[in-house]
Order: C-alpha cells, then structure tokens, then sequence
C-alpha cells in the first residue's frame, strides 16, 4: 500500500494504536499521529485485569465500556471501508495491559504503539512498565494529550510555579485557549493507513459475560456508552445550554449536560466541548460559560494530580491529616446508613439512591452528602471518596478526589471548614417542590412540601395522613444538625490557624 500523493510519506511501517479512556474514532489524537506516521496501522483495546478483577461482578462501567467498543469496533470498520480497506476493526483483549500490549505489538512486528496520556498514579506505572518492555523489544511509545485540553505543565505562573487556586488557573486557561488548541485532528485524512486484522484477531468485543460480568445497566437513567448515544446528549444540551447557569443546581431540572461519563470514557472529545462552550460564550451566553468552567475545574483536578500525587491517600493541605474522624462501630453504622441512603434526612437520602440505583448524582448533590458525610457525620472524607469511586459511572480519580477534598476543606481552594452545608436547607432551596425526593423516596410521597425536607419536625396528624410512621417506612436523622456543627468546628480546630481567611 502507498501513501496519498498529497500526504508526506509515512516514516514508520507498521503501528498499534491502543486505545484507553479515549473510546472513539473521531478527533482521537494518538489515532491521527498513528496513521499519520505508519503506512499500516492498527487498533486494541484491553480489558486490563489488573483493573476488572478486584471489581464487583456487577459493575455497571463494564457494561459502559463494552457498549463504547462496540460502537469503535464499527466505527473502525467503517472509516477503512470508506478508504479502500476492508478488514479494519478492534482487536479486543482480556488480560493483564502491561502483558498483553507487548505481545501484541510483537506479534505485529510494529516498529510503534500510539496512546493517549492516562495520568492516574496506577496509568503513570503501567506505561512505565509497557514502554520499558516495549523498548526491550525494540518498540517505541508515544503518547499524546487528548482527554484533557491544557495538562500538567501547560498553565503556570508567571514564574513558571502550577497554580492551586482554580480562578487564576481559569484565567490563565482562558487567555492561553484559542482556535488551536480546540481544533479536531482530522483522522479521516489518513484513514486509509488502517490495517486489517489478522484472521487470528478478526473477532467480535467479548460479551460480558466472557470476561466475567453481568449486564446491569442502568434501568433508571439509561446511561448507555457509545458515540452515537453521546451525540443524542450532546444535540439535546445544546437546545438547554443557555439556561446551565440557572437550571444546573437543581436536581429535578433537566439542566446538566449528563455527558459526564462520556467524558470519562472520551465517546466524545473534550476539544469539541470545549469549542463549543467557548464559541457560545463570545456570543454572550452566560450558561455555556458556566459550563466551560466545569470543564476547567476537569483540567484543574487533573493538574493538581500531576503535580501533587499525595493528594491520593492524603489532604491536599496536610495539616488536614491530623483531624480525627469518628472510628469504629458507631462509624460504621453511620456509614452504612449514608451509603444505603437511611440517615433521615431525604434529600441526602434520595441523592444516595439516585446513585445507588444508577450509578450516577446530581452535581449539587455531590456536594451535600459529601459535606453531610464529612461534617455532619464525622466520617473520613476517603471513605466517601472511596464509595464514589466504586459507585459512579463517570468516576474520574482527578475529579472525584478533588471533590472529596474540596468538601473536606483539605483541598486545594476549597471552602472554609466553617461553611457547612446545611442539609435541610439545601433541600428546601434546591429542591423546593421535592420532585426529586418524591421521585426517589416514595414512602415520603404523601408529605406536604413544607414539611418533606425535615419529617421529624412534621406533626403526628401530618405524618399519619401521609402515610408514614418515622422509623418504620422512614428513619428518624442519625444526628442533629445543629449539633453535629459544633463537633465539626470542635474537630476542625486542629487547623484553624491555617484554614482561616488571609
């Protein structure tokens, strides 16, 4: 096969490009560089052990994923169809990365493998360890910036020091943006450099159940993976985007884009969102402005990572780490009753079940069972960030670590330990009508509005024509808020020299 007489000619014979959390074949930038640089290239994804077997059974990424690769698979043919080459496709592995991406690339006898970078501690050892056996072999790997639009070392300070404050981070991210670093790599331009797969590796994406999972999709928010289902949200977000800064906070609106796990997943490329928001904000458009500082908060907490990897285990301020959480037993009944979503206060509840039951929650909501978890229970902030990470379907170590942190006050600008949501207020101003609550906790259904966001303050006559004996169809608050306050200021007090305002 021979190169376009419009391309320059490719230096290297053969490529492998292995895809990751980049699940897509349009604007994929390690896809461009390959077919760019090798006459014959091709693509793989691993189902990585090291990551799946410690997973339960029932994992509902899997299945995200799993969906997603079918898609890439077609999308793979497709684009080599449509440039004279049949065969093209995903090879698809389940086996241990740092192993198999070698063996592969052996195989093949490719001169290079292509990625995007991963920066979670875990990502940042396996690619060491890849690229060491790959570089025994003879085997170069070249990585590429694609799942965030400015990374670690590109927004610094005027003297070249990172920035841990996020507003002169999003300044300084706003004036570095321009047209460049949002455009799309055109991968179609070389697509007729994708290889067909051997017949040994011509096979379909594994099912579920042959690497060892259930389907357990989501029933309730029909969070499915793929591009074409990213594009659907995406098109319909896009109707809705100028309202974001009004409706966002609200989590009976239909305000958010719930593009998140395609984020994650990169069904989507975050240049294109990013475009698009910056293009809409210099109309005017006070929401898609909203919404692009969400997507720099994405490249802030993933700055902050590459920079201060402690931040995995530890507070991002370590004074934080002296605090002293709650501990045994009457710990773990708290916990158990905030992750169940039985600690009496229904918006904190309902927040956990709409997680529990589909993998994914509200963004303010995020906040205020983090917030109650940390300040109101006393628990360690890790273990909630723990139980996010095992539950949410756009789980990203960056963003769910600052989160945590931020919630915690031991994050980097994060609020004052003193501000300390308070959970029925919150309910009150956020979900007024308690749409949602009802949605989640219909034993709560019958509760007049005024008395849903705190049931033990209702009336006996109010509860029994609701239907509803506290403790039996609806638990009666683990803590008292008000008390639960002073203990939290009481526990704080460790930091307070160094968490007061300067």
């Amino acid at each position: 096969m021979t190169s376009s007489p419009s391309h320059p000619a490719p230096r290297l014979g053969r490529a492998l490009v292995w895809f990751r959390r980049d699940l897509r074949a349009h604007d994929h930038a390690a896809l461009y560089h390959a077919l760019k640089a090798a006459r014959q290239v091709w693509c793989v994804f691993v189902f990585d052990r090291d990551i799946l077997d410690p997973l339960p059974r029932t994992d509902r990424r899997v299945a995200f994923i799993r969906e997603s690769l079918v898609e890439l698979d077609a999308a793979l043919r497709e684009l080599g169809l449509r440039h004279g080459q049949a065969g093209a496709g995903l090879i698809v592995r389940h086996a241990r990365a740092q192993d198999a991406v070698p063996r592969l690339a052996a195989e093949l006898g490719v001169e290079a493998v292509f990625a995007n970078h991963d920066y979670e501690p875990q990502a940042v050892q396996r690619d060491a360890h890849v690229r060491g056996a790959l570089s025994n072999a003879g085997i170069a790997l070249y990585t590429s910036k694609d799942q965030v639009v400015f990374e670690g070392d590109e927004i610094r300070t005027g003297s070249g020091r990172p920035l841990g404050i996020f507003t002169p981070y999003k300044n300084a991210w706003l004036k570095k943006l321009d047209g460049f670093y949002v455009q799309a790599y055109p991968v179609a331009r070389y697509a007729e450099h994708l290889a067909p797969r051997p017949t040994a590796h011509a096979r379909d994406v594994p099912g579920l159940h042959e690497i060892g999972f259930e389907d357990t999709q989501s029933a309730t928010l029909k969070i499915h993976g793929g591009t074409l289902q990213a594009r659907a949200l995406l098109a319909d977000f896009i109707e809705r985007i100028d309202a974001y800064d009004r409706a966002r906070d609200f989590p009976a609106v239909k305000g958010p884009s719930y593009l998140s796990a395609h984020l994650r997943f990169g069904t989507l490329s975050v240049r294109e969102l990013a475009k698009l928001a910056w293009y809409r904000l210099r109309g005017g458009s006070r929401g898609a402005e909203v919404w692009l500082s969400e997507l720099i908060w994405r490249d802030f907490y993933h700055q902050i990572l590459h920079h201060h990897p402690h931040v995995v285990g530890h507070s991002f301020k370590p004074a934080y780490d002296a605090i002293k959480w709650e501990r045994g037993k009457h710990a773990d009944a708290l916990f158990a009753a905030w992750c169940a979503g039985r600690t009496g206060y229904p918006l904190v509840d309902a927040a956990m079940h709409q997680l529990n039951s589909s993998g994914y929650m509200h963004n303010r909501l995020r906040m205020v069972t983090a917030s109650f978890l940390v300040k109101d229970l006393g628990i360690d902030w890790r273990w909630g960030e723990r139980y996010f990470a095992e539950q949410l379907m756009d789980f990203d170590l960056a963003a769910n670590n600052g989160g945590w942190q931020w919630a915690a006050s031991s994050g980097c600008d994060a609020q004052p330990y003193f501000r300390i949501f308070n959970p029925v207020t919150q309910s009150e101003k956020f979900d007024p009508a308690g749409k949602f609550i009802r949605r989640y906790l219909p034993a709560l259904a019958h509760l007049p509005d005024k008395t849903l966001h705190a049931p033990w303050l209702a009336s006996e006559a109010a509860l029994a024509e609701a239907g509803v004996v506290l403790g039996r169809d609806y638990p009666a608050p683990i803590v008292r808020h008000d008390e639960a306050r002073k203990l939290t200021l009481e526990r704080y007090a460790v930091v307070k020299s160094e968490a007061l305002p300067r």
